[in-house]
């Protein structure tokens, strides 16, 4: 099943622990941030939904690398309004990264990703399980 990925780091020295209550704190609230998405498999594919309400496709990047798949983008605030007396925002701007680690059958040579109506739908294919060919060993004599 594709899982969500805590990027792993190698084993951190003692400075690096001593600021890591600071950056995991800094790594929840960018996951809080984070556009939604819901992970899904049939028998055929690994399927990776992601809700991307006004991001446009061009600020839109998918990635494979080290078996993970990394979705990152920016959404841009392009609005300007002038001549009003009071103004509030419950919209969400500025750049977004999501990483999910595939499973070792994922054929990422065929991976599809369609963005329609908000949502990032990225389909990898499940690679077709060859059954290992039997070879014959020849015996000698001494």
């Amino acid at each position: 099943m594709v899982e969500k990925s805590e990027l792993s780091r190698n084993t951190p020295d003692w400075w690096s622990q001593f600021f890591a209550p600071v950056r995991q704190f800094g790594e929840r609230v960018a996951e809080f941030f984070a556009p939604s998405s819901e992970a899904a498999a049939t028998p055929e594919a690994y399927e990776v939904s992601i809700e991307l309400p006004g991001v446009s496709d061009a600020d839109i990047h998918a990635e494979i690398r080290d078996g993970r798949l990394t979705i990152s983008g920016e959404k841009k605030a392009s609005r300007e309004e002038k001549g009003k007396d009071f103004y509030f925002s419950e919209r969400v701007y500025g750049s977004f990264r999501r990483t999910f680690r595939l499973p070792d059958d994922a054929d990422t040579d065929r991976i599809q990703a369609v963005h329609k109506d908000g949502v990032l739908t990225v389909t990898i294919p499940k690679r077709v399980p060859t059954a290992p060919e039997a070879k014959k060993i020849r015996i000698e004599r001494p």
